[in-house]
């Protein structure tokens, strides 16, 4: 495919480096002379510099006879002007990041005036992600699939789980409702088989349904009560958008933001939230608010070291569940060592979603991808797709299917009935399936069988 990245900043250049190794023509637009030479010097793209939203730019890279044009620029009413330019001369599809909070509610309708095919808004995707995790305080990680019907959890093993130690083919029968998908040990990622014995330290990643994985936690001594309050530091939109979503499900929400004018802006915009005027990484701040109290400490500030630094604070003071924003990902692994395991990283998630439109876009064959996320940072991901009619090999078992080394189909949504598959399982047109794949990314479900 023929695409133009407007903005050469952290989400952009990163699309950037993953669309360029799926092997697509991509073109770099940024009117910075630092970004694009920092492009030039580190991608295999075309950089072209100058303002993404003006025409001869957009002729000059192609936009007439481009498939599609990403928007990841910092400013709102830029993506939106480039969408709408790029669409008019001719770009068959269009993606804009719009953030801003006061747009929120005007979405569907700046869409259609726009002409725009997709909008992407981290913020409130990285809000919504923290939430998910939430509802699992054990887990390390939460992706959902079928609507909400199935879940895929990272957890950490620990020495004294009883799962160490023993072959997965030992533990068929006592884990019914779940599968072990994937296993992150030293930074690879392992498709597990029957064989694989899990080790202290692992990070298994388990499939199943939302009441299976609670049951599954019981049985790790990790079934943790349910979150009750929260407390916040770090003013910003990512901050706001939690706050009404943890509020909506009837838990306390307190934050701390340094700039006084924005806590006013705050206490108007989240009534029901107890704003506080303070530095959230200042330690005698925290404990004369016995933050302590709370069951959760989530770390948004705009900055990542001040974010790790202060949740690793709070996890040494007891918190039972901590998450922090960090967008570099040499900084995950690092604080993963010392006991901070849920990390969430706006870039990424962003990129996430964009992929996964972009290969719906290529497919096809009539395979809808629904949803994509990459398991670490190894290369591995989970996607869903909707089968149809053409799919080939329906109505074969699993175990008879040409199913090709390093994929794993983890899940079924059949007739609105989640099933874990077996090796007798049929797929049949209709059905939604999880796809576990190690190694190049899935770019469409036929992917997974050997030709």
């Amino acid at each position: 495919m023929k695409i133009l990245i407007v903005g050469a900043g952290k989400v952009g250049s990163t699309l950037a480096t993953y669309l360029s190794q799926e092997e697509h023509d991509v073109t770099i637009i940024d009117n910075n002379d630092a970004a694009i030479h920092r492009a030039s010097e580190t991608l295999d793209v075309m950089c072209i510099k100058g303002p993404g939203a003006a025409p001869s730019v957009l002729r000059e890279a192609g936009a007439e006879d481009a498939d599609l044009l990403l928007a990841t620029t910092n400013l709102d009413e830029v993506n939106m002007l480039c969408a709408l330019t790029a669409k008019r001369l001719g770009t068959k599809y269009t993606i804009a990041r719009i953030r801003d909070v006061a747009y929120t509610d005007d979405l569907a309708s700046l869409r259609k005036d726009l002409n725009i095919d997709a909008v992407i808004n981290p913020e409130y995707s990285t809000a919504a992600e923290i939430s998910r995790l939430l509802r699992f305080p054990a887990a390390a990680n939460v992706d959902t699939f079928f609507r909400g019907k199935v879940e895929m959890i990272g957890v950490m093993v620990r020495e004294d789980d009883h799962i160490v130690g023993h072959p997965l083919s030992d533990l068929f029968g006592k884990t019914r409702g779940i599968l072990f998908s994937a296993a992150e040990r030293k930074s690879e990622v392992i498709i597990p088989n029957g064989s694989f014995v899990p080790q202290a330290g692992d990070k298994l990643y388990v499939t199943g349904t939302p009441k299976d994985l609670s049951a599954y936690l019981r049985t790790l001594g990790r079934d943790l009560p349910k979150i009750h309050s929260v407390f916040i530091i770090g003013g910003s939109r990512i901050a706001h958008y939690l706050s009404n979503l943890l509020l909506s499900m009837g838990v306390r929400v307190t934050l701390v933001e340094s700039s006084e004018a924005h806590c006013r802006r705050l206490s108007e915009l989240i009534p029901g939230a107890l704003i506080l005027h303070g530095d959230g990484t200042d330690q005698e701040l925290l404990a004369s608010e016995h933050f302590t109290n709370n069951d959760a400490f989530i770390a948004l500030t705009g900055r990542d070291e001040d974010n790790l630094i202060s949740s690793l604070y709070a996890r040494q003071q007891g918190i039972r569940k901590v998450i922090a924003k960090s967008n570099r990902e040499n900084y995950t692994s690092v604080v993963r060592e010392v006991g901070l395991d849920s990390v969430v990283a706006p870039k990424l998630l962003t990129v996430e979603r964009i992929l996964r439109l972009v290969r719906g876009l290529q497919d096809k064959s009539g395979n809808v991808m629904t949803a994509l996320y990459r398991i670490a940072n190894t290369g591995a991901e989970a996607a869903e797709f909707i089968l149809r009619d053409t799919t080939p090999h329906l109505g074969v078992p699993l175990m008879d299917l040409p199913i090709r080394k390093g994929f794993l189909i983890a899940a079924l949504l059949h007739e609105e009935k989640v099933i874990i598959p077996s090796g007798t399982t049929v797929l049949s047109a209709g059905d939604r399936v999880i796809v576990i794949s190690h190694g190049k990314g899935i770019q469409t479900f036929t992917d997974i069988f050997n030709i």
